[in-house]
């Protein structure tokens, strides 16, 4: 037997003993995305989450969505597969941070990308994602809205929605990064290939493609799509599911650099080590919690 097959056989038993769920980002590794329960963008995660009947939820992430799960769910454990794994997005705001800009702008609510930190989203008023992020902040009654942290996925939406957007200057480093001269290129070289990109990519790099959509969305377009490539604008760990679900269409990648090196900490066997020794339990104090779970909660609803 090899040691791949041994793991698997291990995290098999870990997960009876647990009474666990495995649930994992469409960026984790194609083993680990083969090996969860459940697969899926930050909405379909927290959508999940709600819904879990599990003692244990394993998750194979980033800690800002591990800290989802536990707020969704107080009474389960919550592991973190990989305790370093974090979210340059998410540090870059924080609650004092946060609290600043509130006193800047005393009658703008708080729209709160879900990439970001339990405290974060306590004090905002609502969170979203990238998926319903324009349906949020229409949902919101306050025509001004602070929106943190992600700049690029805020003027996104602002280019969808009547409201005044006042932009926190996040980023995430993976979609910034993609150039408009890569995209270019990228077109010359498959020239019948559709451009799909996350509206976390620059304002410029949407400009130039056929849509800009969460890894879920990308996932049904290319799906119910009568085209038969192409060019991904996103973190190429959504590249196993995309070929899975279409083996008779081809996907490129903008550039090789598309790549989260905290979404790639987990691996098969640190998965197996975390579970076995019931490590990188993840909890939220509850007065953080109450309130997170708030703006959590909002934003479900309108989903």
């Amino acid at each position: 037997m090899s040691n791949f097959n041994e793991i698997k056989e291990k995290i098999a038993e870990l997960k009876k003993e647990l009474r666990a769920i495995i649930v994992a980002h469409n960026y984790q590794r194609p083993e680990i995305q083969n090996i969860a329960d459940f697969v899926g963008d930050s909405l379909e995660l927290s959508r999940q989450c709600t819904e879990i009947d599990a003692q244990t939820i394993v998750f194979c992430g980033v800690r800002f969505m591990a800290e989802t799960a536990a707020i969704l769910n107080p009474d389960r454990t919550v592991l973190l597969t990989e305790g370093s794994a974090g979210c340059p997005l998410a540090d870059m705001v924080n609650i004092d941070e946060l609290r600043e800009w509130k006193r800047r702008y005393p009658r703008a609510s708080v729209v709160c990308y879900v990439n970001s930190s339990a405290e974060v989203k306590a004090e905002s008023d609502i969170c979203c994602t990238s998926a319903n992020g324009v349906k949020v902040v229409d949902s919101v009654a306050n025509d001004d809205i602070i929106f943190v942290p992600d700049q690029n996925l805020g003027h996104y939406i602002s280019t969808q929605t009547k409201k005044n957007i006042i932009l926190y200057p996040g980023f995430c480093y993976v979609h910034h990064r993609i150039k408009p001269e890569q995209v270019k290129l990228a077109k010359q070289l498959h020239p019948d290939a559709k451009v799909l990109v996350h509206p976390e990519c620059r304002p410029e790099v949407i400009a130039l493609a056929e849509a800009a959509l969460s890894t879920s969305q990308m996932l049904c377009y290319a799906k119910a799509s009568s085209h038969n490539s192409f060019i991904i604008g996103t973190e190429e760990g959504i590249l196993h599911r995309l070929y899975q679900e279409n083996p008779d269409k081809s996907f490129y990648l903008i550039s090789n650099s598309q790549i989260c090196t905290d979404m790639k900490k987990t691996t098969l066997e640190t998965l197996a080590r975390t579970m076995e020794l019931r490590q990188n339990i993840v909890t939220v104090p509850e007065e953080v919690r109450l309130k997170a779970k708030q703006a959590i909660d909002g934003m479900l609803a309108i989903s």
